[in-house]
């Protein structure tokens, strides 16, 4: 089941703490002032994204794009990984289901792992932040990246992949 809220909400919420350890470490120094680790976040350029290992089969992948339309996004999931994705700047929405209301549309990639959904009616919609996080596990599908207004805004994201 999907969690969701400030960083700190969300870590006291996680089951497996000793999993998780790794990602909320990374996250306390992404967000601490001046951290070597904010200041190559700011330094991504648009479209780029970059892959930080955190330890523990943990990584991070470090991301800055403009939120998209809805008509653009997709419906994914994971069965290796259980996605912890936290904005660092701007906004945007993200929709989340429970697998069993979806329908696959592509195949699980292995290599990828990712599966692609249908659309999925009446997904609920979270708006996240700055220092908020959504944590998906592999029974989550969810599509990120959504414009929280009309127009296509800058977000700096990172995705953090947590061994399921």
């Amino acid at each position: 089941m999907a969690l969701f809220g400030s960083i700190a909400t969300v870590q006291a919420q996680v089951s497996r703490a000793d999993v998780f350890a790794p990602a909320f470490g990374y996250l306390a120094e992404l967000f601490r002032p001046g951290s070597a680790a904010a200041a190559r976040m700011k330094a991504i350029a648009v479209g780029e994204t970059r892959r930080i290992e955190l330890g523990g089969g943990a990584f991070a992948l470090e991301q800055v794009y403009r939120s998209k339309a809805r008509a653009d996004g997709f419906f994914e999931s994971h069965r290796k990984y259980v996605d912890v994705q936290v904005v660092f700047e701007g906004e945007e929405l993200m929709e989340v289901a429970d697998i069993a209301r979806a329908t696959v549309k592509q195949a699980y990639d292995a290599e990828r792992d990712f599966i692609m959904y249908d659309d999925c009616a009446g997904a609920s919609v979270l708006r996240m932040g700055v220092g908020e996080a959504a944590v998906y596990s592999p029974s989550d599908v969810h599509m990120p990246g959504l414009s929280a207004t009309h127009e296509a805004a800058l977000v700096r994201k990172t995705v953090i992949k947590v061994p399921a």
